[in-house]
Protein backbone atom coordinates (compact mmCIF):
# COMPACT_ATOMS: atom_id res chain seq x y z
CA UNK A 1 0.00 0.00 0.00
CA UNK A 2 1.08 3.51 -0.99
CA UNK A 3 1.49 6.40 1.68
CA UNK A 4 -0.75 8.30 -0.57
CA UNK A 5 -3.20 5.12 0.42
CA UNK A 6 -2.20 4.94 3.83
CA UNK A 7 -3.05 8.56 4.10
CA UNK A 8 -6.71 7.97 2.93
CA UNK A 9 -7.60 5.31 4.55
CA UNK A 10 -6.46 7.03 7.63
CA UNK A 11 -8.66 9.79 7.28
CA UNK A 12 -11.41 8.04 6.18
CA UNK A 13 -11.47 5.23 8.71
CA UNK A 14 -12.41 7.49 11.52
CA UNK A 15 -15.04 9.27 9.52
CA UNK A 16 -17.08 5.93 8.83
CA UNK A 17 -16.59 4.56 12.45
CA UNK A 18 -18.25 8.17 13.61
CA UNK A 19 -21.00 7.27 11.35
CA UNK A 20 -21.64 3.75 12.60
CA UNK A 21 -21.03 5.02 16.53
CA UNK A 22 -23.63 7.64 16.03
CA UNK A 23 -26.44 5.18 15.58
CA UNK A 24 -27.63 3.00 18.18
CA UNK A 25 -28.09 -0.16 15.87
CA UNK A 26 -25.58 0.72 12.83
CA UNK A 27 -26.71 -0.70 9.43
CA UNK A 28 -25.10 -3.58 7.72
CA UNK A 29 -24.02 -2.00 5.14
CA UNK A 30 -22.04 0.42 7.70
CA UNK A 31 -20.32 -2.55 9.31
CA UNK A 32 -19.12 -3.92 6.15
CA UNK A 33 -18.01 -0.89 4.94
CA UNK A 34 -15.68 -0.69 7.93
CA UNK A 35 -14.83 -4.51 7.61
CA UNK A 36 -13.90 -3.91 3.91
CA UNK A 37 -11.63 -1.02 4.76
CA UNK A 38 -9.86 -3.01 7.29
CA UNK A 39 -9.13 -5.96 5.31
CA UNK A 40 -8.50 -4.38 2.21
CA UNK A 41 -5.13 -4.11 2.05
CA UNK A 42 -4.47 -7.70 3.48
CA UNK A 43 -7.28 -8.29 0.28
CA UNK A 44 -5.69 -6.60 -2.15
CA UNK A 45 -1.78 -8.40 -1.10
CA UNK A 46 -3.51 -11.51 -1.08
CA UNK A 47 -5.72 -11.71 -4.38
CA UNK A 48 -3.28 -9.59 -6.72
CA UNK A 49 -3.08 -11.47 -9.46
CA UNK A 50 0.76 -12.66 -9.69
CA UNK A 51 0.06 -13.40 -5.95
CA UNK A 52 -2.79 -15.84 -6.11
CA UNK A 53 -0.50 -17.90 -9.02
CA UNK A 54 2.77 -17.82 -6.93
CA UNK A 55 1.13 -19.33 -3.69
CA UNK A 56 -0.47 -21.62 -5.91
CA UNK A 57 2.87 -22.71 -7.24
CA UNK A 58 4.28 -22.97 -3.41
CA UNK A 59 1.22 -25.14 -2.91
CA UNK A 60 2.42 -28.69 -3.17
CA UNK A 61 6.26 -28.08 -2.84
CA UNK A 62 9.40 -25.38 -2.43
CA UNK A 63 10.58 -23.97 -5.21
CA UNK A 64 13.80 -21.72 -6.95
CA UNK A 65 13.06 -18.20 -8.29
CA UNK A 66 13.55 -19.39 -11.77
CA UNK A 67 11.06 -22.62 -11.59
CA UNK A 68 8.81 -20.59 -10.37
CA UNK A 69 9.32 -17.93 -13.25
CA UNK A 70 9.28 -21.20 -15.73
CA UNK A 71 5.54 -21.81 -14.32
CA UNK A 72 4.22 -18.49 -14.65
CA UNK A 73 4.62 -17.59 -18.38
CA UNK A 74 3.92 -14.19 -18.43
CA UNK A 75 5.90 -12.82 -15.28
CA UNK A 76 8.62 -10.67 -15.44
CA UNK A 77 11.46 -10.76 -13.25
CA UNK A 78 10.89 -7.46 -11.65
CA UNK A 79 7.36 -8.15 -10.90
CA UNK A 80 7.58 -12.16 -9.76
CA UNK A 81 10.51 -10.20 -7.32
CA UNK A 82 8.42 -7.81 -6.18
CA UNK A 83 5.19 -10.35 -5.88
CA UNK A 84 7.82 -12.82 -3.62
CA UNK A 85 8.71 -9.66 -1.39
CA UNK A 86 5.26 -8.98 -0.33
CA UNK A 87 4.58 -12.38 0.15
CA UNK A 88 7.59 -12.76 2.46
CA UNK A 89 6.66 -9.45 4.01
CA UNK A 90 3.08 -10.43 4.39
CA UNK A 91 4.55 -13.71 6.35
CA UNK A 92 3.18 -15.93 3.67
CA UNK A 93 6.25 -16.68 2.00
CA UNK A 94 9.54 -17.96 3.64
CA UNK A 95 12.91 -17.30 1.70
CA UNK A 96 15.76 -19.58 2.61
CA UNK A 97 19.39 -18.49 0.51
CA UNK A 98 20.86 -22.12 -0.29
CA UNK A 99 24.54 -21.80 -0.65
CA UNK A 100 25.68 -23.72 -3.29
CA UNK A 101 27.62 -22.64 -6.39
CA UNK A 102 26.04 -20.72 -7.83
CA UNK A 103 23.70 -18.96 -4.99
CA UNK A 104 20.26 -20.26 -5.28
CA UNK A 105 17.01 -18.93 -3.32
CA UNK A 106 14.13 -21.23 -2.12
CA UNK A 107 10.81 -20.12 -1.22
CA UNK A 108 8.50 -21.75 0.21
CA UNK A 109 4.62 -21.50 2.28
CA UNK A 110 4.96 -21.11 5.51
CA UNK A 111 2.08 -22.13 8.12
CA UNK A 112 0.36 -18.85 7.74
CA UNK A 113 0.45 -19.06 3.55
CA UNK A 114 -0.72 -23.02 4.20
CA UNK A 115 -3.72 -21.91 5.68
CA UNK A 116 -5.00 -20.09 2.08
CA UNK A 117 -4.76 -23.30 0.35
CA UNK A 118 -8.36 -24.56 1.54
CA UNK A 119 -9.78 -20.80 0.24
CA UNK A 120 -8.06 -21.37 -3.17
CA UNK A 121 -8.95 -24.43 -4.04
CA UNK A 122 -12.30 -23.63 -3.07
CA UNK A 123 -12.16 -20.33 -5.42
CA UNK A 124 -10.21 -22.69 -7.99
CA UNK A 125 -13.16 -25.16 -8.22
CA UNK A 126 -15.57 -22.42 -8.12
CA UNK A 127 -14.08 -20.96 -11.25
CA UNK A 128 -13.86 -24.15 -13.10
CA UNK A 129 -17.28 -25.20 -12.62
CA UNK A 130 -18.41 -21.84 -13.54
CA UNK A 131 -16.46 -21.18 -16.37
CA UNK A 132 -18.63 -21.41 -19.03
CA UNK A 133 -21.57 -19.56 -17.27
CA UNK A 134 -18.92 -16.69 -17.03
CA UNK A 135 -18.09 -17.10 -20.74
CA UNK A 136 -21.90 -17.11 -21.30
CA UNK A 137 -22.40 -14.05 -19.36
CA UNK A 138 -19.50 -11.73 -20.88
CA UNK A 139 -20.55 -12.54 -24.44
CA UNK A 140 -24.10 -11.70 -23.48
CA UNK A 141 -22.83 -8.56 -22.04
CA UNK A 142 -20.61 -7.72 -25.16
CA UNK A 143 -23.69 -8.35 -27.13
CA UNK A 144 -26.00 -5.94 -25.20
CA UNK A 145 -23.26 -3.44 -25.52
CA UNK A 146 -22.82 -3.95 -29.46
CA UNK A 147 -26.34 -3.26 -29.36
CA UNK A 148 -26.68 -0.30 -27.21
CA UNK A 149 -23.61 1.34 -29.44
CA UNK A 150 -25.04 0.34 -32.85
CA UNK A 151 -28.45 2.94 -31.81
Amino acid sequence: MTKIEDQIREEAMPKIEDRVRKDAMPKTEDRVLVEALTTRPILDQIANKWSVLILTVLCTEPARFNAIKRRLDGITHKALTEALRRLERNGLVSRRVITSSPIAVEYSLTPLGHSLQEPFTALYGWATNHQSDIERAQLDYDRRRAVELAE
